[in-house]
């Protein structure tokens, strides 16, 4: 039962005093922050202070590492994505992820977006079928490609394939939706629809994207967190940290005085 048919919001994520580490170097330092269900949080800072490594840990992308550490906790909805019992396939499917580069499997686009609910769902031909068409829908995309689902998922353009990716990770009705830099290689008009997705998909996820472009996470963006040399700097709602911010940092950086 998820958490639409019992009336309670899922999807909430919270950080507390954790700190991450590749080998000897430190890359995060006690980082505590809450990202409420259905609203968008973008994470925002100069390269190198990691807003990527705090995306990715979300979701234990970082398993596979070696020499890499954390202490402190993740949760989500209060259960702790750290624990080592914890199935991190499971995992995965609750907490989507999008990357800076559109990453299409060399498959036709039926079988990119089919092919976790395949996977881990043993879902039958009918089933998939509604399942990859409500994704597509979803994901803005249906109308354009609902005549050439076996075509290669290559002959999508850049906007169509980050889009696609979008797909493939609700096709697994996740809770959460990373995104790390998504627009970063498209066009303003491919960046454009992406964002107007995003804006759609709030209503039903938490969703938490890493960007440079600031007026992107103006746009875009409930609450924004600035991250600087591995530090939470400063973190609340979006209007406020643009207009208003607490921290000399967080001002510098927004109206472009260093980063």
């Amino acid at each position: 039962m998820t958490g639409a048919d019992t009336g309670v919001l899922t999807g909430a994520v919270a950080a507390r005093d954790y700190s991450f580490w590749y080998g000897e170097k430190q890359a995060l330092f006690g980082i505590s922050l809450d990202f409420a269900p259905r609203e968008i949080t973008a994470l925002i800072g100069p390269s190198g202070c990691g807003k990527s490594t705090f995306l990715r840990s979300i979701n234990r992308m970082h398993d596979l590492l070696p020499g890499v550490r954390s202490t402190g906790a993740i949760t989500l909805d209060g259960e702790d994505v750290l624990d080592r019992m914890l199935d991190v396939v499971q995992l995965r499917q609750r907490v989507g992820m999008v990357f800076q580069r559109s990453n299409p499997f060399p498959k036709s686009i039926y079988d990119n977006v089919a092919y976790g609910p395949r996977l881990n769902r043993h879902a039958t031909r009918s089933e998939l079928d509604d399942i990859v068409e409500t994704a597509l829908r979803r994901a803005a995309l249906w109308d354009e490609v609902k005549d050439r689902l076996r075509s290669n998922a290559a002959g999508l353009s850049g906007g169509q394939q980050q889009r696609l990716c979008i797909a493939r990770a609700l096709a697994n009705e996740p809770e959460v939706l990373l995104l790390d830099e998504p627009c970063s290689a498209l066009d303003p008009i491919a960046t454009q629809k992406i964002e107007e997705l995003l804006w759609e998909l709030k209503k039903e996820l938490t969703i938490v994207i890493v960007t440079h472009n600031l007026q992107q996470a103006a746009r875009l963006s409930d609450q924004t967190a600035f991250f600087y040399l591995g530090q939470l700097v400063e973190f609340g709602a979006t209007t406020q940290l643009f207009t208003a911010p607490r921290e000399e940092r967080t001002e510098a950086y927004i109206t472009g005085r260093f980063g």
